[in-house]
């Protein structure tokens, strides 16, 4: 019988043994493909740091990964000095875009999400799974059907026909119904209606407090998707004083370094991205306090 016992202590103790070994090894892969993948995100932006840094012209000379010499300050002046300081314009109408864009996409989204988590009404889940469907279509399949719309009613060259479709956002309704669903508990809207508060005010002092982290996820992802959108922007505006960042610097570009010099499209992109570094790191708090809603009751 003793020995039947220690037999078997000692199964399972190698048994444990080797759980601990998987586990072990398990997390140094994760591990190492979360270093590998993180090298690969950064490395663009660690040689676009290093190229600004260099001296005007040398850009694609001497070592891409390392500093060689100093000419931030004059290759900054160059780039302001570019087509009468264009790309300083090319920012804000980036940032104005961006800004509005999310800004109304986000409170819509809202709005929609906690509409479909918390109110019955006939046609209800036909809404939501074309709320899923439309997740799917890409983006880009709209583009020529809405530069035929808005060629049709005159807002070519306006900045109405890229803010029009950059609030619309079938992914922020989505998330915004999921979080609504898990964070807004009915109990405290039936509270607020026997308080006498009336149905938006609910959502506006109530449900909007507790949705923040998912409101803040939506912002930034529309704000990003905005940022990054080049297809749309270049078809409806024709106007060079009217376009992103994005159409500017691939404008720019496409003139080989003959009309613009080349180093000067690598040193406005590494300025097209601060705001979306910044954005990022301003509102990261916000998703901390979203990973923890609900952990406790």
């Amino acid at each position: 019988m003793s020995a039947a016992v220690t037999r078997a202590n000692s199964t399972a103790g190698v048994k444990a043994g080797a759980r601990r070994d998987t586990t072990a090894a398990s997390r140094g892969v994760v591990l190492a493909v979360l270093l590998i993948s993180t090298a690969y995100f950064l490395f663009p932006l660690w040689w676009l740091l290093v190229s600004v840094t260099k001296p005007f012209g040398r850009q694609f000379s001497g070592s891409g990964l390392w500093f060689d010499g100093f000419g931030l300050f004059d290759n900054l002046s160059r780039l302001t000095a570019q087509n009468d300081g264009i790309f300083w314009r090319w920012m804000l109408n980036s940032v104005l875009y961006c800004g509005v864009g999310a800004l109304v996409g986000t409170l819509l989204s809202a709005m929609a999400g906690y509409l479909l988590a918390k109110y019955e009404f006939r046609g209800k889940g036909l809404l939501f799974g074309t709320v899923l469907a439309a997740v799917l279509v890409p983006k880009i399949l709209f583009t020529l059907p809405l530069y035929l719309m808005f060629s049709g009613v005159g807002l070519i060259n306006n900045p109405l026909a890229v803010l029009l479709p950059s609030v619309v956002s079938p992914f922020g309704v989505y998330l915004a119904r999921i979080f609504a669903a898990q964070s807004v508990p009915d109990e405290v809207i039936e509270a607020g209606r026997l308080d006498g508060a009336g149905e938006f005010r609910i959502f506006r002092t109530i449900g909007v407090p507790m949705m923040l982290p998912a409101l803040v996820t939506i912002f930034l992802f529309q704000f990003v998707d905005i940022w990054n959108n080049y297809l749309l922007p270049a078809m409806v505006l024709g106007d060079d004083e009217l376009q992103p960042v994005t159409v500017g610097l691939v404008g720019w570009n496409a003139s080989h370094g003959v009309a613009v010099p080349a180093p000067l499209v690598v040193i406005g992109s590494l300025i097209s991205v601060i705001p979306l570094i910044i954005a990022f790191v301003v509102l990261q708090r916000f998703w901390r306090a979203g990973m923890t809603a609900g952990a406790v009751k």
